[in-house]
């Protein structure tokens, strides 16, 4: 038996990440995001949705850049943090010991704790109700070497511990099941090509 629900936001888990934004060398600012995600492969876009109160909300909208930095568990009390205090009453990098990082493409810093940093640049904004939606093409990555296969050189994010978020609650997303592919590859995969012919 399933029961029905009132209309809300279900779909999890998303990401927990948190979003810098401002200057190297002036007023910069970190906000912890869940509702952000990928929304086109060529040219590479992604969104963050952000609520017109936030302090960071017109930091972004002014200078029309962002960068989306994956967290880890490592990093889940300083995401949680960035997610419940305002910047406009501290400094989050120096309260959580976070180091920003000058990106290679535009002038918001990255976070240097982050394994991963996604250099982003503003093409849209759109109201949506409680949150408006910054529509980004990602210009720049960085990556930590870490996450590097040594042999490969390919990124294996399970190295990384990444945080995922759920109905309030915080998750590491550490066990890989398989691979883009995996379900028809091997027996599956003959089988399909017997009937092809």
């Amino acid at each position: 038996m399933k029961e029905n629900w009132r209309a809300g936001t279900m779909i999890s888990p998303v990401p927990a990440v948190m979003v810098s934004c401002g200057t190297m060398e002036g007023e910069k600012n970190i906000i912890t995001i869940a509702w952000t995600g990928t929304i086109c492969s060529e040219p590479a876009m992604c969104y963050i949705s952000v609520r017109k109160e936030r302090h960071s909300y017109e930091m972004i909208r002014q200078s029309g850049e962002f960068v989306i930095n994956l967290t880890t568990a490592d990093l889940a009390k300083a995401t949680d943090w960035c997610g419940v205090r305002s910047g406009r009453d501290f400094d989050k990098f120096a309260y959580c010991n976070l180091t920003p990082e000058r990106c290679e493409h535009i002038s918001a810093p990255a976070i240097l704790e982050s394994p991963v940093n996604i250099e982003c640049r503003v093409k849209q904004i759109i109201e949506l109700g409680s949150h408006d939606m910054f529509i980004a093409e990602v210009v720049g990555v960085m990556v930590d070497q870490k996450l590097l296969d040594p042999v490969s050189g390919k990124l294996d994010l399970s190295r990384a511990s990444l945080l995922g978020y759920a109905h309030g609650e915080y998750y590491t997303l550490d066990e890989k099941l398989g691979t883009f592919g995996w379900s028809v590859k091997g027996s599956t995969l003959k089988k399909e090509k017997k009937v092809k012919k």
